[in-house]
């Protein structure tokens, strides 16, 4: 199901409030209307059956018509009386002399299987409707007894003209309101979308704040609401002024964030950096001494050895760090033009030497591949991503290189069959100090770095780094553009 916005909702409740309000007083002015005119015509049907009883009763009949009943002319051909009145004598169970008056003043007989429903009207007076059939229609109906007693007489008036007009009314107003609704809503839509124009104002700028990378970085959170927006007299105000209060938080928190980062890395950088010539020394007289014929016991020459290697280990682990502080840093890159295909088969030839226990493959393009990049950072990535594909693989696994060209875009595969990389790692597969087996990467002088090397050296020049891994199936894919900026 659909969410409405609330653009389109406020838009319905004015439809709805309008469409509600035009049916009431239409249903009110029409009821209002009918009433009126109804007390209005039993008013003169009150009045036309005065002047007929004063007719029908008046003495006039001859002695000897045995009581035959009075023509209607009698009591209907009356000055006053309005055209179409109807009139008839209620007697024992049977209707005599109907007619109506004509606009001429003469009355027409009339005859209608329904006329027998003047039976069933009260003798009291009291107005009632009935229905006489298509051709005569509703009418308003009075039966009123004789002063003389014995038969009635039936006066009434037809409803016609009544239910026209209603139905004139009803007609109109539903036109006024119909074209009222729409227009009420046509205002609504300007309405509310001015309205709410502050509020789109406020969640674009919380849009454009979302798009920030703000997870590393020097970042300058420098958005903000507009003053206009962010008044808090105003409910859309209130929100503006709310996320500005956040935002200046955040920036606050990012500031914070931003020169612990720096302090941490200055001090990476400059122990990293003070370290390379103790580390050095202690290498050198090492390997000085266990070079050296000097008559020396079993256990000093092996605590030498140790002293050397670890020296070795320590210098590579330091350099990586350097490496990472300088680029963190922002430091550019030396870039000149690099034969890519020669890059990748120099790195697997190598990478060939180090594992001989594996098999290893590379596919370049025939034809040369050139790019503006720093060729010792490239061949260290290709380095680190084919050391890593022998270090966490069985003896035999197939690694294999492949560079090719993807539209504007250089892509460099790794690509293994060994058992893959555990699900839950692949997300911070790159950051710095990760491993897929703790105890056996430090077993094989792993440090954590390689990749995040990888990422880090990608990222200066450019391009991008991604990872797919299944079981027997592990791709690492460099992503560079064809052009430098």
């Amino acid at each position: 199901m659909t969410r409405l916005t609330l653009k389109r909702r406020l838009v319905l409740g004015i439809a709805a409030l309008l469409t509600a309000m035009t049916v009431v007083i239409g249903v009110v002015s029409v009821l209002a209307l009918h009433g009126f005119l109804m007390n209005r015509l039993d008013a003169q049907l009150a009045a036309a059956t005065n002047r007929s009883q004063g007719a029908y009763d008046k003495p006039a009949r001859d002695p000897d018509d045995n009581g035959a009943k009075p023509p209607p002319e009698q009591f209907l051909a009356l000055s006053g009386q309005p055209e179409g009145t109807l009139g008839a004598i209620i007697g024992p169970g049977a209707v005599f002399s109907p007619g109506v008056l004509d606009s001429d003043g003469s009355v027409i007989p009339i005859r209608s299987g329904r006329l027998n429903l003047l039976l069933a009207v009260a003798k009291n007076g009291t107005p009632s409707t009935i229905d006489l059939g298509e051709k005569l229609g509703q009418y308003r109906v009075v039966v009123q007894p004789s002063v003389a007693g014995g038969d009635a007489l039936a006066i009434g008036l037809p409803l016609k003209d009544v239910q026209d007009t209603v139905a004139r009314l009803a007609i109109l107003i539903a036109g006024i309101g119909l074209a009222g609704v729409v227009s009420g809503v046509v205002a609504g839509v300007v309405i509310v979308r001015r309205a709410l124009r502050p509020l789109e104002r406020v969640a674009a700028t919380a849009t454009r704040v979302s798009e920030l990378p703000l997870d590393r970085g020097d970042v300058a959170l420098a958005v903000r609401v507009p003053d206009a927006d962010a008044d808090p007299a105003t409910e859309v105000g209130a929100v503006g002024s709310a996320l500005n209060r956040m935002l200046e938080h955040v920036a606050s928190a990012l500031e914070s964030r931003q020169a612990s980062e720096n302090k941490v890395r200055a001090f990476v950088a400059d122990a990293s950096h003070e370290l390379r010539t103790p580390l050095a020394s202690i290498r050198g007289y090492s390997e000085l001494t266990r070079r050296g014929n000097h008559a020396l016991p079993d256990d000093v020459i092996h605590a030498m050895g140790r002293i050397e290697s670890e020296s070795v280990r320590m210098t590579s682990l330091v350099e990586d760090l350097l490496l990472l502080a300088r680029l963190d840093e922002g430091n550019r890159i030396d870039a000149i033009e690099v034969d890519l295909g020669q890059l990748v088969v120099d790195a697997v030839g190598d990478a060939e030497v180090a594992g001989p226990t594996h098999q290893w493959s590379v596919q370049v393009p025939d034809e040369v591949l050139l790019i503006q990049a720093d060729p010792g950072r490239l061949h260290q990535v290709i380095a680190n991503l084919l050391t890593n594909a022998r270090t966490h693989t069985p003896a035999g696994t197939l690694v294999s290189a492949r560079l090719g060209v993807v539209g504007n875009e250089i892509t460099i595969e790794v690509r293994d069959d060994g058992p893959g990389i555990d699900e839950a790692l692949v997300p911070t597969i790159f950051e710095r100090f990760v491993r897929g087996d703790s105890s056996r990467s430090r077993a094989r002088g792993s440090t954590g770095l390689g990749l995040a090397i990888v990422s880090a050296v990608v990222e200066a020049h450019g391009g991008r780094v991604e990872v797919r891994s299944v079981p027997g199936d592990t791709v690492f894919r460099v992503i560079l553009p064809t052009r430098s900026d």
